[in-house]
């Protein structure tokens, strides 16, 4: 199947391009007039306060969820078409690891990683989707006796890796991330930090990587975009970001937290 052309003027720079998204939940709005810009090899992260619609983002630019109004352009292509060629090339470039793993709880890990190769690719011999089921396990840090493991079997940072395993079936150029180091303790965050920074240099991905923890936003995040006010209010390297006068940015940015992510003392101003 032909993959679908270019939207007019995409930005070949851009991996997704978001103009005036709105996004509404009854007499809710979450987004009003959102704009967007991922540009291609960067690991973007995306923060905001609580009701603030950022995995309602990321699942109106994935076609989870139909947007109110507005564009999406992924890897140059509409993502809100109704053309079939349109959804595939999008399902079949992006990976992604939900909050929680969302592993399927009766399939062995290696089963949940074959999912999509048995999916996209049922062409392939048997012997194949389980080859590189243990290629993409192993990427992900696990040992190669997780593959027949349940995922009831694993600690919470081993689900997580599973996720990302499946995540990166496909070999997708774009990559997203749903709060990935969500309830782990401070030394596997980190891991999982340097792990997601290593295979995107290695792989050249894009990622867009949702997050409340600031050690990974300064660890890893080439941009910050913070969304505030039913929009991205920025989105910039943290050095720009941590100078803007908002009031969510200054507290966000500015407190304890923040300091100590910094390397900075907890009283320095």
């Amino acid at each position: 199947m032909a993959i679908p052309s270019r939207t007019t003027g995409d930005d070949d720079e851009l991996a997704i391009r978001v103009r005036g998204l709105v996004n509404r939940f009854g007499s809710q709005t979450v987004h009003d007039g959102l704009d967007l810009d991922v540009r291609r090899g960067e690991i973007l992260g995306v923060v905001g306060g609580s009701g603030t619609g950022k995995s309602v983002l990321m699942r109106s630019i994935l076609g989870l969820r139909t947007p109110d109004a507005g564009q999406i352009e992924v890897l140059g292509v509409d993502a809100r078409s109704d053309d079939a060629a349109a959804r595939l090339h999008v399902e079949r470039n992006t990976g992604v690891l939900f909050q929680d793993g969302a592993l399927f709880s009766s399939l062995t890990v290696g089963e949940n990683v074959q999912v999509p190769l048995k999916e996209h690719h049922p062409e392939l011999p048997e012997r194949w989707h389980y080859e590189l089921a243990l290629l993409k396990v192993k990427l992900a840090g696990l040992p190669a006796d997780a593959l027949d493991k349940l995922p009831s079997q694993l600690s919470g940072g081993m689900r997580k890796r599973a996720g990302l395993a499946r995540a990166l079936a496909l070999d997708p150029p774009l990559l997203f991330l749903d709060e990935p180091t969500a309830g782990l303790d401070p030394i596997g965050a980190a891991a999982f930090d340097r792990l997601i920074k290593t295979l995107q240099e290695a792989l050249g991905l894009t990622v867009f990587l949702i997050t409340h923890d600031l050690d990974t936003l300064y660890a890893i995040c080439d941009r910050v975009a913070v969304l505030a006010d039913h929009k991205v209010v920025a989105a910039a390297p943290l050095t720009e970001i941590e100078r803007l006068d908002h009031p969510w940015i200054r507290e966000y940015f500015h407190g304890p937290r923040a300091r100590a992510a910094r390397g900075l003392p907890p009283e320095h101003a």
